[in-house]
Parts: C-alpha cells; structure tokens; sequence
C-alpha cells in the first residue's frame, strides 16, 4: 500500500498536464493558498512519519482543516479589501520550511547514523 500515495500523484500530475483545466484569475489566489496550506500538512505529516509521531486523524483533520481556514482567510480579505492572504501564505511558507529542515536533519542523522533529536 505503500505505492499508492505515489500512484496517485503520478495520476494528478498526468491529469494536470493533458487536461485543459484552467483556473480563472479571481480564484488563483484560493487555489495557491490551498496548495500551499496541503503541502504544509504533507510535510508535516512526513516529518511525523519520521519521528514517529504520525497520527491519521491529526493529519486528515489538519489537512482539512489549514486548507478550509486559508481560503476562509483569503475569501474574508478579500471582501474585507485586506491581503489576509499574504498572513496565511507568511504562516504556511514558515511552518513548509521548518518541517523541510527537521526533515532534512533526521534523513541527515539517519544516513551518519546519529540518533534523531
């Protein structure tokens, strides 16, 4: 089962490139918060996995969650005339980069074969 997550992103990417689905202008900014809110979890999720610490239902709960609250921030902004977009998009950007290097330091620690912190 392992493969699975890895066969439906292959799917994704393929469906993404032959199809003509566009994304109109006025919903970029949903879709780019989004994204990023997912891959926010993704990464956590990872970094979990390799700690040890994976919950599935912390990880579909804060999958569901992020995303619903980032475009819940970005459709307020917007008719709030504010770029609360640009909150989400600072808070998600900073929590990608930090678990990208947690996880970075423990695949580092495990090819020395150090222990992980």
């Amino acid at each position: 089962m392992k493969w699975l997550p890895v066969l439906g992103l292959v799917v994704g990417i393929l469906l993404g490139l032959t199809s003509n689905l566009t994304v109109p202008p006025a919903y970029a900014n949903y879709l780019s918060i989004a994204v990023l809110a997912a891959l926010d979890t993704l990464f956590g999720g990872l970094r979990a996995y390799l700690q040890s610490a994976f919950d599935i239902e912390v990880f579909v709960s804060g999958f569901f969650f992020n995303t619903l609250l980032a475009v819940g921030l970005a459709f307020l902004g917007v008719h709030l005339g504010i770029d609360l977009y640009l909150a989400a998009i600072f808070a998600f950007g900073v929590r990608l980069f930090n678990n990208i290097a947690v996880i970075r330091r423990i695949l580092l620690n495990k090819r020395a074969g150090k222990p992980s912190v």
